[in-house]
């Protein structure tokens, strides 16, 4: 059964007025990709901290990372962001080591681990993407027909826009929406303020 208030969350944040936005338009959720310089939007870790520390109260951070070791973990809890956010491969020894909730991040390619990531308890939720993430590409979500639901969040992203947006929410009936892509500028770096504000508003008020 589907909460009443639909979350979202603005991934790749990295300006400052990033930061002026979202705390504008208050999103839930917002992520900062870290230690993955391949990214488009990879921040080192003291300037997404920085950012950080200039949300409003209400807002909660995540930490977006692929493979992370325990280096990178320790680093992250002792920011202080609220979750972390795992692509790719999930070690015991990392995993053992987290403080901090897990929303584990899931594609095309691996959703079969699905029912064995579930039955760990720091998991706070999922995130299915495409399988190029931040790729803004959507993927068939039919693939998550058969998952079963349990009482962890369940966020959708991958190609999610104004578009799309109101038929992913009746169609897949997801806790919580992910966005990046969607709403960049499409001349400079950052975040369309606009944009952002239009699809918190087509999420909040369906």
């Amino acid at each position: 059964m589907r909460r009443r208030k639909t979350l979202i969350k603005i991934c790749g944040l990295t300006t400052e007025q990033d930061i002026e936005n979202v705390n504008r338009y208050q999103p839930d959720l917002v992520g900062f990709i870290l230690f993955f310089p391949k990214s488009k939007r990879y921040l080192p870790l003291d300037v997404a901290r920085k950012l950080k520390d200039h949300l409003c109260s209400g807002i909660k951070s995540v930490a977006v990372v692929v493979s992370p070791d325990v280096e990178q973990v320790r680093q992250i809890m002792k920011a202080g962001f609220d979750y972390i956010q795992i692509h790719g491969s999930l070690r015991e020894d990392v995993y053992d080591f987290l403080e901090i909730p897990v929303f584990r991040a899931f594609n095309v390619k691996d959703i079969d681990t699905f029912e064995e990531i579930k039955q760990k308890e720091k998991i706070a939720g999922y995130i299915f993407d495409a399988s190029e993430p931040g790729s803004g590409k959507t993927f068939d979500w039919a693939l998550l027909d058969s998952l079963e639901r349990d009482d962890k969040l369940f966020f959708l992203a991958g190609g999610i826009n104004e578009t799309n947006v109101k038929e992913a929410m009746e169609r897949v009936q997801p806790d919580g929406i992910d966005v990046s892509s969607a709403v960049e500028r499409e001349d400079t770096p950052g975040k369309d303020p606009e944009k952002i504000k239009k699809i918190i508003r087509m999420v909040r008020y369906e």
